[in-house]
């Protein structure tokens, strides 16, 4: 039986296939893997992920916490700085092993198909069902320990989670690597609060002379994870809460132009990418519109707080806006979102 009777206005549901996991991925072809090896002219490289432990405390979200490293145990024995002549007496070897808690999209992160869905009436009967992209379904392709229906906000489901269909292993395994095209927003509309809309991204465009071509991977600096390091571990949530520019969910054009650019992903080193809370609407609608957009509707995936400022200084001073980006999540089955550090080779 399908998975759906209708797909939501605007969607690429099925042009990929039925089955598709990749959504706009799919444009991360060969022939983009060699674009962006053809940006490499210097051999130079740049780390684009902050370091994991970074924005620092929950201010920032109250679900996700710092990773907490701590040693793995054999028999109740931890096994950090563990002379192996306990075991063997002949043995000259010291042993260290670790193992880490660690929220997959707390810091430098990509976003899963499996991250947003949406109530939506894909059966076409006039009840709206909890989908996700491409009609895999809550409860059936992306799996928790309670249903949201059924717990109590207050209370607490214990149990795993799992996205069957739609994790993050699915990025992991396609291989994200192809050409970046940086929009230094930054350097354009400063660190105040900017909703930027598509007239600020053609702005931007015309005076750098930038062109975005399908399977690109568009990166957007803000300078807010530049703020974020200078804060050491101390976020202060009422600063970075309005801080630098963000994408408007809510401008129709920046979403048909989404659509019709062909960009494979978006990447911007702020907190969710686009502005929220969105600007106020009436009726039924997407709190994260352009998360609704991106990954409900086209199979786009978001990733956030990649730090830029050193990439984005470099390529300016050199008059370039493209390079070749490295950034593959961990292949790590069922996840629904991943850490990751990106490279950028320019």
């Amino acid at each position: 039986m399908a998975r759906y009777k209708q797909r939501p206005d605007g969607s690429n549901w099925g042009d990929f296939g039925p089955d598709d996991q990749l959504g706009r991925v799919n444009l991360l072809t060969e022939a983009q893997v060699l674009k962006g090896a053809r940006e490499i002219l210097t051999g130079k490289t740049f780390c684009l992920s902050l370091p994991l432990d970074l924005p620092g405390g929950n201010v920032m979200n109250p679900r996700r916490h710092p990773p907490q490293l701590s040693p793995t145990r054999l028999e109740g024995t931890p096994y950090l700085n563990f002379p192996l002549q306990r075991v063997n007496p002949d043995a000259l070897d010291v042993l260290s092993d670790d193992q880490v808690l660690l929220s997959m999209q707390y810091s430098t992160q990509w976003d899963a198909l499996a991250h947003v869905g949406a109530l939506f009436d894909a059966d076409g009967d006039g009840v709206a069902e909890r989908v996700y992209y491409n009609g895999y379904r809550a409860g059936e392709h992306i799996t928790g320990p309670a249903d949201g229906d059924d717990c109590s906000c207050h209370g607490e489901a214990k149990g795993p989670s799992a996205a069957h269909k739609l994790g993050i292993e699915n990025l992991a395994h396609h291989g994200m690597q192809g050409r970046g095209v940086l929009l230094d927003l930054k350097r354009h509309f400063g660190t105040g609060r900017t909703l930027i809309g598509l007239s600020h991204i053609q702005q931007v465009l015309d005076a750098d002379g930038i062109e975005v071509e399908p399977g690109d991977m568009l990166v957007l600096r803000t300078g807010f994870a530049e703020a974020v390091v200078e804060m050491n571990g101390k976020p202060d949530a009422a600063v970075l809460h309005s801080y630098g520019a963000a994408l408007d969910g809510t401008d129709a054009g920046l979403l048909d132009w989404i659509t019709a650019s062909g960009i494979a992903a978006i990447c911007a080193d702020n907190y969710a990418v686009e502005a929220f809370p969105a600007r106020e609407g009436t009726g039924p609608r997407a709190m994260l519109p352009l998360h609704h957009h991106c990954l409900f509707k086209l199979g786009l995936p978001l990733a956030e707080l990649w730090y830029l400022g050193d990439l984005a200084d470099w390529l300016h001073a050199h008059g370039r806006h493209r390079f070749m980006l490295t950034a593959p999540p961990l292949r790590l089955p069922h996840a629904i979102g991943s850490p990751v550090t990106p490279i950028a080779t320019v």
